[in-house]
């Protein structure tokens, strides 16, 4: 893959973070929600991948921990459905 193609991921994860805090903070959603949830495991993986592409391992760890949050949150919404 490309570069180019991973920048891409990293500013995907790093939007879809920040639009899943903001939208949380004002109550345009719900924690529970696939949406929000959906929103932090892929942004996560996005960072998760730019940050393992540019070898900071820091911020892919603590990028890991966090789709580990929003993984099982979504498995334990998806069980409710």
């Amino acid at each position: 893959m490309s570069a180019r193609l991973f920048e891409w991921f990293g500013w995907y994860g790093t939007a879809a973070i920040l639009l899943a805090y903001f939208l949380l903070s004002f109550a345009y959603i719900e924690s529970d929600s696939l949406f929000y949830q959906g929103l932090n495991a892929t942004g996560a993986c996005g960072v998760v991948l730019l940050s393992l592409y540019k070898r900071t391992f820091q911020t892919a760890i603590i990028n890991l921990v966090w789709l580990s949050i929003a993984g099982v949150a979504l498995f334990k919404l998806i069980q409710h459905l």
